[in-house]
């Protein structure tokens, strides 16, 4: 980097995590906090509850003290919310949001914002710096589909903890002699359905960027049951396609819930092939808990450089990971965009070459 402007250490900035939480969001708070403290000599205030904390004026002064700690801790010593300040509820909103933060970022004396978080926070970022804030985005997600860096923090910790429980469905299933389905997290991206499922040995993975074919699914598991295997693993991404069947809460049948792409899979299965099957979704537990040395590796990475950019006042950039190195590119290219898994992915081409069934062929 250049010559740090000689006035980087009068400034003053904020710091937010926004979206769902992920392990590594405290690495990353400690990362910007810590070098913009002690390196820099800036001052640094925290964002409770993402915007809204914004929007609220709910804010704390961070120092060293409040900064140690909290590097293994999961979740967000800052709170964070799904507060999307751009977006217009349907019944109108009653004050400008937008307008309302930056009247907030001047109040505070802000000279830089730095927002932690995903897709959606990173497009809503880009929003604000086109409305004049100094902006930096730090890209976080357990699903890697932030667009623009090789891998995001959050990613290895939950792919740790879905390879660690296909470990444990692996001993349930070959003790029964059953077809186990478990389900990730990945509405749009199959990335955590294919790294975990490679990684826990999953014999069949179902990620959105693979049209399958229920039928073919059948013929492999009938196939590896022919062939003396007393058990079969099925890796399902949440996003999965499947067709629109709602189920009955109620006796009235008033209240309706959509069947999961997980119970669709497995019913189908049990039923195409006679084989019994069971299903287990993570759910939440993908997000929780201590964050992997990895994420903590590189939260502290994406935090420290997001500090030196702002000393630098290089502003409206998101960090990224490129190969082993860490660094930006401008917030305009990768908000509103998303990384998907290309069909073509070496990582496919791998688990097509020990066996692994993606639904498309046998």
């Amino acid at each position: 980097m250049d010559e740090v402007f000689p006035m980087a250490n009068k400034m003053r900035i904020g710091i937010l995590t926004s979206g769902g939480d992920c392990p590594g969001l405290n690495a990353a708070i400690r990362g910007v906090g810590k070098t913009a403290l002690l390196k820099y000599g800036m001052s640094v205030v925290g964002i409770s509850s993402g915007f809204l904390g914004l929007i609220q004026n709910d804010t704390v002064e961070l120092d060293e003290r409040k900064l140690s700690g909290i590097l293994t801790v999961g979740g967000t010593i800052l709170g964070t919310s799904r507060e999307k300040p751009f977006k217009h509820s349907d019944s109108g909103d009653l004050f400008n949001k937008p307008e309302l933060i930056k009247k907030n970022y001047e109040e505070l004396g802000l000279d830089c914002l730095v927002c932690i978080g995903g897709n959606g926070t990173q497009k809503t970022a880009h929003k604000l710096s086109k409305e004049g804030l100094n902006i930096i985005g730090i890209p976080k997600t357990i699903d890697n589909d932030v667009w623009g860096t090789d891998f995001s923090f959050g990613f290895d910790s939950a792919m740790t903890i879905a390879a660690e429980s296909l470990d444990r469905l692996h001993t349930t299933a070959n003790s029964h002699k059953r077809i186990m389905v478990m389900e990730v997290m990945g509405h749009h991206a199959g990335w955590l359905a294919l790294y975990s499922g490679l990684a826990g040995g999953g014999d069949v993975i179902l990620i959105p960027e693979i049209k399958y074919d229920i039928n073919i699914i059948a013929k492999y598991l009938e196939k590896r049951a022919s062939e003396g295997k007393p058990y079969s693993i099925v890796v399902v991404a949440e996003g999965i396609s499947i067709p629109e069947i709602n189920i009955p809460t109620s006796a009235s049948g008033e209240c309706l819930a959509k069947v999961s792409a997980c119970s669709y899979i497995a019913r189908n299965i049990e039923s195409l092939t006679g084989l019994e099957t069971r299903e287990t979704i993570l759910g939440y537990l993908q997000r929780g808990g201590t964050p992997s040395p990895q994420d903590r590796i590189l939260a502290t990475r994406l935090g420290t450089h997001a500090a030196e950019l702002i000393s630098h006042k290089r502003f409206n950039q998101m960090v990224i990971l490129s190969g082993s190195d860490i660094s930006s590119i401008p917030l305009e290219i990768a908000a509103g965009k998303i990384k998907t898994v290309p069909v073509d992915d070496p990582l496919i081409e791998d688990a097509r070459l020990i066996g692994t069934c993606f639904g498309d062929r046998l």
